[in-house]
């Protein structure tokens, strides 16, 4: 399959999904609405805030956040309708150990081969402005462009070291997402919330149930503190806020 998707849906109490990604070609040129015209458009739904954390990057691969200029609705959409619009964003070319914030209103796109783990609020509402001339799918531009910020955008986030093997990959008002590297054994702290352990890369035991890369576990508020223990291991940690 050119693209494959995994999907971890926790239980209502943590209202994430986590999605690892893997492309051999471009995805959509995509944006996601916020909760308030989420709520307002889309019976009710959430808006989608995201963010990709690079597992593998091929030579040359690339993934795209905002334009490299501020431009209009207008010419922005005759672009959409052209094609034109692939040169209009601004192209990155991700490593491994990459992580990038996408929020609501953000055009964005990820080119082929790459692999992400990505953590987003629980919504499947999203707005295509382009799909590379598939077709069958349906394109949303007039949505699309009431919710786009039609200008640059950053994106990347360092880490930031917490001790213990753990360092911080992102936070915002939708989630906390941590990464842990285990070389012999490490603690997870109890939580005052649910949170999903997704393991990335190896294997291991966690809590003396054994894990491998590709599975996730949702783990109950104030439950632990639990040992990891692996010769290497990594693996993803997020929780809302």
């Amino acid at each position: 399959m050119r693209v494959g998707e995994i999907w971890f849906s926790a239980s209502d109490s943590l209202p994430l999904l986590v999605k690892l990604l893997f492309t051999e070609e471009s995805l959509s040129i995509q944006v996601h609405p916020g909760d308030d015209y989420a709520r307002a458009h889309e019976s009710g739904s959430r808006g989608k805030t995201e963010m990709w954390h690079v597992l593998r990057a091929e030579p040359g691969a690339k993934l795209a956040l905002g334009l490299r200029e501020p431009s209009s609705r207008e010419r922005v959409r005759a672009a959409a309708l052209t094609g034109e619009i692939v040169e209009m964003l601004r192209w990155i070319e991700p490593a491994a150990g990459d992580t990038f914030f996408i929020p609501a209103g953000t055009i964005h796109a990820i080119g082929g081969g790459l692999a992400l783990c990505e953590v987003q609020q629980l919504s499947d509402v999203t707005y295509r402005l382009f799909d590379f001339g598939r077709t069958g799918r349906e394109l949303h531009l007039e949505r699309g462009l009431e919710v786009a910020e039609l200008g640059p955008r950053e994106g990347f986030v360092p880490r930031v070291d917490l001790g213990g093997g753990r360092e911080l990959l992102a936070e915002c008002g939708y989630f906390r997402t941590e990464r842990l590297s285990v070389r012999g054994s490490a603690t997870l702290p109890a939580r005052a919330r649910n949170h999903l352990f997704v393991a990335l890369a190896g294997d291991g035991v966690l809590a003396g149930i054994p894990f491998r890369a590709g599975e996730a576990w949702e783990i109950a508020a104030g439950s632990g503190p639990f040992e990891v223990e692996s010769s290497d291991a990594t693996a993803l940690i997020t929780q809302a806020p």
